[in-house]
């Protein structure tokens, strides 16, 4: 076992060149990823009509990889070099996504194509984020990856904030496949930034796990997220909050669209306006960290950024509108900042060879109920109406929020420091003993 302090001999964050590769190449990365999420919701609307149903089904297309892939990444990632995961999915992605411009220019671009995408597109996410979140403690020293995840976080929250508006004014401007474009050079430019890292800089790789089948792997990573109190806790939640903000989102380009008769450029603007608090979030959350602990920040910046979801489903026609970025920037501060919070502590907390397994157990739980969502909201928003159904998501969104209140840091000012060395022992025994027989 290499426990994560040792994984430590990387330079200070300021002169870190693979860290700044790395950030560069996501923050440009989420800008493409963030203009096709307001780019394929307008072009079903506008292009191809489309109502709740298939809106859900859009929205729930891009998330149903996690479900059918996302545990067995985990494992790869555990098993191979995350940089390499990470370029080929960067590649993989480029040439999914153009398919939709190409489509386009022949004049056979369908809303099931767009689908398709969205799970190609998904499927790429998986292993890249799963791989990801395990290439970043090799990349930055432990006394720095808070104020590298809230620079990761913060950047991601600025291109939110660019990508939509952008997306909405190309559409406007020009045409939505060719707005498409800008995420397929977005993956180009990731690849370049990881293909330009100096391997021979990064911290030590983990210790592989003895060998054993791929399915007992999934199983132990499985096992210690199910028996242990935080990462259950926080996959759960994570859980049930995607699952409304999920189902919330899949019908608010059709809302705004709709029912508050808000043109693609306008569409974009707004939802670029709520971004921002993203940003403030990812800002916030080492100062709240340092001024209440971890433990403490967790559980105001979840209040914070729980019951006002609801605003955005108050929204009327006219000077109304601007309860959808009010309610959207709040939102984007509370959970943005819990993210790096969470983020951070899941480093230190989990042993290194298992960060892959663990992370994408959790990742399965936060994601996998995402394509429900979209269902659930496509069903419901063609039964009981569209703005009904946003308020109801933001309701589950709020309730959930405030669980923190129930869960194992409802008290105290700070999260174990220390990594879950229970667990760790056993499983590594278990993972020697299989491969013995």
């Amino acid at each position: 076992m290499t426990p994560i302090d040792a994984l430590a001999p990387q330079p200070t964050l300021a002169r870190n060149r693979n860290f700044r590769l790395l950030w560069i190449g996501e923050g440009v990365s989420v800008l493409g990823s963030m203009t096709t999420t307001v780019i394929f919701p307008l072009m079903a609307v506008t292009q191809f009509d489309a109502g709740p149903f298939w809106m859900g089904i859009l929205a729930g297309a891009i998330w149903l990889p996690w479900l059918v892939l996302g545990l067995f990444a985990g494992t790869w990632v555990d098993r191979s070099d995350p940089r390499r995961i990470m370029m080929r999915a960067d590649l993989v992605a480029a040439v999914v996504v153009a398919t939709v411009p190409v489509a386009w220019a022949l004049g056979v671009l369908t809303l099931p194509h767009l689908v398709l995408t969205a799970l190609g597109l998904g499927g790429c996410t998986v292993f890249f984020r799963t791989a990801y979140a395990a290439f970043v403690p090799r990349v930055v020293a432990n006394p720095d990856l808070e104020r590298a995840n809230a620079r990761i976080y913060g950047t991601e929250s600025a291109m939110q904030i660019g990508g939509p508006g952008v997306g909405g004014l190309l559409v406007q401007l020009f045409s939505a496949a060719f707005a498409v474009v800008i995420d397929v050079l977005s993956f180009v430019v990731s690849w370049v930034c990881l293909a330009r890292m100096r391997p021979e800089e990064l911290g030590p790789a983990p210790e592989k796990p003895a060998p054993q089948s791929m399915l007992r792997q999934v199983r132990e990573g499985i096992s210690i997220v199910a028996r242990d109190p935080y990462l259950r806790f926080f996959s759960i939640q994570g859980g049930l909050s995607n699952f409304a903000l999920t189902g919330f989102w899949a019908l608010m380009v059709l809302f705004m669209v709709r029912d508050l008769d808000l043109e693609p450029g306008a569409v974009g603007v707004v939802m670029a306006l709520g971004s921002t608090g993203g940003l403030l979030g990812a800002t916030l959350a080492t100062r709240t960290t340092q001024r209440l602990g971890n433990a403490g920040a967790l559980r105001w910046l979840q209040v914070l950024g729980g019951p006002v979801a609801i605003l955005e489903g108050l929204a009327w026609p006219g000077i109304g509108v601007v309860l959808i970025p009010v309610g959207a920037f709040l939102v984007g501060v509370g959970v943005v900042g819990a993210n790096v919070v969470r983020s951070s502590f899941r480093v230190r907390y989990t042993p290194a060879e298992l960060l892959g397994r663990t992370t994408a157990t959790s990742s399965v739980l936060n994601f996998g109920t995402m394509p429900l969502a979209g269902l659930v909201a496509g069903g419901l928003g063609t039964w009981i109406g569209v703005r009904e159904t946003i308020l109801l998501m933001a309701a589950i969104h709020a309730l959930v929020s405030l669980s923190v209140f129930f869960g194992p840091y409802r008290t105290g000012r700070d999260l174990p420091d220390q990594p879950m060395a229970r667990w760790t022992s056993g499983s590594m025994a278990t993972a020697r003993k299989s491969s013995v027989t």
